[in-house]
């Protein structure tokens, strides 16, 4: 399908009328230039009351999708089952489709792209990543993978306010998530965005974007904030540092890629350190120019229509995605060959697998919560899940990966250290 700035009117069929929808809505109704009108809106309960005419309402998906009128489909739901429906049915009737799902662009990207090249058809996802921080067309367009060194930022606006909150407010974690449901900047069940999932899965869309690399979020490694502990920001203050949760993407000296999410120490020469609240930054290194930061609101019913309206307007251009860097031969390799810098915080000793360590630096003792500083191997923590369980944290230094490290025995040493 092609959609070309020559006056036919963008006819949207919409699912979902939550927070963004409604806000779409309403940012069409004051942008005439684009020439575009919601049909019909797919919802899930008839009955609820809604901001917009009765009649602009169904249950009945097949009456958006079988629409002959209707030439975009704009995808808002929360169920991801759902979503990949709406989206591989639309796109096999040769209608352009709009979504911010970034759960279902991360497991059925593969088949996504299958079907835009067998139909035509294409399907833009900028709101799924950063809401109105325009990365993936950035990614996309302007950076070229042999130039591009890593990709790494605050992906997720739900951790980063709760995580601000524990950091200046002094606030346990149960605490400051209770008060992020408050301000409705956490969600009711709010599992996918404290267990790092949701971020896991927006770093598995730059992924593709950034280096071409098509992977499923199960083989990131990555964790959420779940575990983090007052005293962790506390001790974070104590050497300078707030804790973030940092998704990162880097190209290693032998070219594969290293890719987690993962609770990070920042200091002030970072800028990811005054990236506060529901906001998102993230930070583009390459070769030619050099350190690029990008910096909004990653959450909200307005910042992510936003990033939705913006791609309605690059249909007007016929503007898809091409995926160039899918289309280089081999595939772009990840890896989890790398040694860490890290912070253990825990609990009991009997929580710490001191053997998983390559070296320990560093141990601090304290009535509520012990530190152990060090090395330790990426695919440690790939084949083991002690440092998820029993309250146990790890946090990344700010130098995180150790080029060139080493790995010599030191097992007596690290045995005298752990009390062991």
């Amino acid at each position: 399908m092609s959609i070309h700035n020559n006056g036919t009117e963008l006819t949207i069929g919409l699912f979902g009328f939550g927070v963004v929808g409604a806000s779409l809505y309403q940012v069409l109704a004051h942008t005439p230039s684009l020439n575009a009108r919601i049909k019909k809106v797919c919802i899930k309960h008839a009955d609820k009351e809604r901001a917009a005419p009765a009649a602009l309402f169904t249950t009945d998906a097949d009456a958006l999708l079988n629409d002959a009128d209707i030439n975009v489909i704009v995808e808002l739901t929360s169920d991801s089952d759902v979503a990949h429906h709406i989206i591989s049915t639309a796109l096999r009737k040769g209608k352009a489709v709009v979504t911010a799902g970034k759960s279902v662009i991360a497991k059925h990207l593969p088949e996504f792209i299958a079907l835009q090249q067998q139909y035509g058809t294409p399907l833009l996802y900028e709101a799924a990543c950063c809401a109105s921080i325009p990365v993936i067309r950035n990614l996309e367009e302007y950076y070229d993978n042999d130039l591009l060194h890593s990709v790494s930022g605050i992906v997720n606006g739900s951790t980063n306010y709760i995580l601000t909150r524990m950091a200046e407010a002094k606030l346990s974690f149960g605490d400051a998530l209770a008060e992020a449901q408050q301000a409705g900047f956490a969600e009711a069940d709010p599992s996918l965005d404290i267990l790092g999932v949701d971020a896991a899965n927006k770093l598995t869309i730059l992924l593709t974007h950034a280096y071409g690399a098509l992977t499923a979020t199960s083989q990131l490694v990555y964790t959420g904030i779940t575990d983090l502990h007052e005293a962790d920001s506390l001790y974070a203050r104590e050497k300078g540092y707030e804790i973030k949760l940092v998704a990162h993407a880097g190209k290693l000296p032998d070219g594969r890629i290293a890719a987690f999410v993962l609770p990070q120490f920042v200091g002030e020469g970072s800028r990811l350190k005054g990236v506060k609240n529901e906001y998102n930054g993230v930070e583009i290194e390459s070769s030619l120019a050099d350190r690029q930061f990008f910096y909004g609101k990653g959450a909200g019913g307005f910042p992510t229509a936003s990033a939705v309206l913006s791609d309605l307007s690059a249909l007007r251009y016929n503007y898809r995605y091409e995926y160039k860097k899918l289309q280089r031969g081999e595939p772009t390799a990840l890896t989890h060959d790398l040694y860490f810098h890290v912070c253990i915080s825990f609990r009991s000793l009997l929580h710490v697998r001191h053997e998983q360590f390559a070296r320990i630096d560093e141990w601090v003792s304290k009535d509520q919560r012990c530190h152990i500083s060090g090395i330790i191997h990426c695919s440690k923590l790939v084949s083991s899940d002690w440092w998820k369980q029993n309250g146990t944290s790890l946090i990344l230094y700010p130098q995180a990966i150790q080029h060139g490290f080493v790995e010599t025995a030191k097992k007596a040493e690290i045995n005298e250290l752990s009390l062991v």
